[in-house]
């Protein structure tokens, strides 16, 4: 599949509470193939699951031994949750919890190690045609500007946050606890589910980290189609 992806509009009729059902597609790696995507709360959190058809987390990008021009494999819940509430500025872009395995690099907060597991993280994603026509990337923050950020972004140029919320891989399902006061209100929230890879920008330059290849969309556009269930 390209790296295309595109917000759409929500059809009536894919409006799920709770969870979005997926086909299986054998044109896709087991790993990334998605046939369910959830975001319910429970008790005192929210939590992000998305099933695969295959053993969640067995396929991670080839180290390249260097940052520029490595990958990110990532399994990631786009929402409609505004940025802010995780301590952006508002309205910065699309809001994702992302889980990613990066051999090449580590990007934990206050200069932790996480590059040898899958660990989580909330990025903001926006379109760049630098990245491929109706490509997304991770939001540049530019040199000379100090934006509004989370106490754990990880110094990096780039709207990305380095939370430690419980995340699991076992067998088809990989999980992420997110604590319910972090997020806030719920109601009306979308989500969809999607399997990608990213890669950093050989030149180290803005668009630091494309999209680089879309493995699957719980929805097959993009559009939002889950609402967060209680």
């Amino acid at each position: 599949m390209t790296a295309t992806l595109a917000l759409a509009s929500v059809p009536a009729f894919a409006q799920h509470a709770g969870h979005i059902a997926s086909p299986p597609n054998e044109k896709i790696d087991a790993a990334f193939d998605i046939v369910r995507t959830e975001v319910k709360s429970e008790g005192p959190d929210v939590v992000f699951r998305v099933q695969v058809r295959g053993k969640a987390g067995t396929i991670r990008p080839k180290p390249t031994g260097q940052f520029a021009g490595s990958a990110v494999y990532s399994y990631v819940w786009p929402t409609s949750l505004d940025s802010a509430g995780v301590g952006f500025e508002s309205k910065q872009g699309i809001l994702a919890l992302a889980v990613t395995f990066h051999p090449d690099f580590d990007d934990a907060a206050d200069g932790g190690a996480n590059r040898h597991v899958w660990h989580p993280h909330w990025v903001v994603l926006v379109p760049d045609d630098a990245c491929g026509k109706g490509s997304l990337k991770v939001k540049d923050i530019p040199a000379g500007t100090t934006p509004k950020v989370p106490a754990t972004w990880p110094k990096v140029p780039l709207l990305i946050d380095s939370p430690t919320y419980p995340t699991t891989l076992a067998t088809d399902t990989v999980e992420v606890r997110v604590p319910a006061p972090v997020i806030g209100a719920t109601a009306g929230v979308k989500f969809d589910g999607v399997t990608s890879a990213l890669k950093v920008n050989a030149n180290l330059h803005a668009p630091l980290l494309c999209i680089s290849n879309v493995f699957d969309v719980a929805s097959g556009d993009l559009s939002l189609p889950g609402t967060i269930a209680r």
